[in-house]
């Protein structure tokens, strides 16, 4: 049995059709929600065991100490507006890429940054919890499952992805679907609700929302004439700097006097 043929007989129990994000936007899911969660959970552990075995885990305890302070704050807020995140296996692998400014985050709460990301950008918390917001947005919204489901729907090669994968002999069946949502690009539809969404966490988390602005401001002059890894998933719109601009002022009195304790996020190693 094909790559394809199996992971389409691996999802047919979990169709859903049409869902609707948090936001209120109409979603058309052939996998579903759960579905996407368990899925990500067998890729996530295989990449963790891959980064293993190359040694690309960062021991950084400072930077490990600075992520999990900031997502924890984040993840609080998450779970204060989302109850139903509650369970899930909040986690942030710390992947050793100086040279690469990425962070993502799959179905379930199981994240990764890439130490370029905050090095090369040099961010400020405020501007790291626009980060983490943002992509923890993605997973909230169920943009994993939709990627999947668009991709199956529209018949992509599910064998490419796993050939230009980082660990393409793990990504079988389940972790291979989840694997190409995260390699996709996101929509600019997506992009807007993560940006409505994640910047309204990490005000609820008690950071600024005005960092969303100089932080894309930074992605864009780091990118120069190429974009880096971060903005070739995310596209951004010419005018999104205004877009951003215009949800932090709308987000402002969202911010708590006494910013919410961490909840619990593993970081790893």
């Amino acid at each position: 049995m094909n790559i394809r043929v199996g992971l389409l007989l691996a999802v047919a129990v979990a169709l859903s059709g049409c869902e609707t994000s948090p936001t209120g936007r109409s979603q058309f899911l052939l996998v579903s929600p759960d579905a996407a969660i368990a899925e990500s959970r067998v890729a996530y552990l295989a990449t963790v065991r891959q980064l293993e075995r190359e040694d690309r885990l960062l021991d950084d305890p400072l930077l490990a100490e600075r992520v999990g302070e900031v997502t924890g704050r984040v993840v609080a807020a998450t779970v204060a507006r989302y109850p139903r995140t509650a369970g899930w296996n909040w986690s942030v692998a710390l992947i050793d890429g100086p040279e690469t400014v990425n962070a993502w985050c799959m179905a379930g709460g199981r994240m990764a940054v890439y130490s370029g990301l905050v090095h090369k950008l040099d961010l400020t918390d405020d501007e790291l919890a626009q980060i983490m917001g943002h992509e923890i947005s993605h997973a909230v919204a169920n943009h994993t499952a939709e990627k999947m489901s668009m991709a199956i729907a529209s018949g992509l090669g599910l064998a490419a992805i796993a050939a230009s994968a980082d660990n393409p002999r793990a990504l079988q069946g389940a972790a291979l679907a989840a694997t190409l949502a995260i390699n996709l690009p996101n929509s600019r539809v997506s992009e807007s609700e993560a940006d409505r969404m994640g910047i309204e966490l990490a005000t609820r988390a008690g950071y600024e929302p005005s960092a969303a602005v100089t932080l894309w401001r930074k992605m864009a002059a780091q990118g120069g004439g190429r974009l880096p890894t971060f903005l070739s998933t995310h596209p951004s719109p010419g005018n999104r700097g205004e877009a951003l601009a215009a949800l932090g002022a709308r987000m402002s009195a969202l911010k708590p006097a006494v910013p919410p304790p961490p909840h619990p996020v593993e970081i790893l190693p």
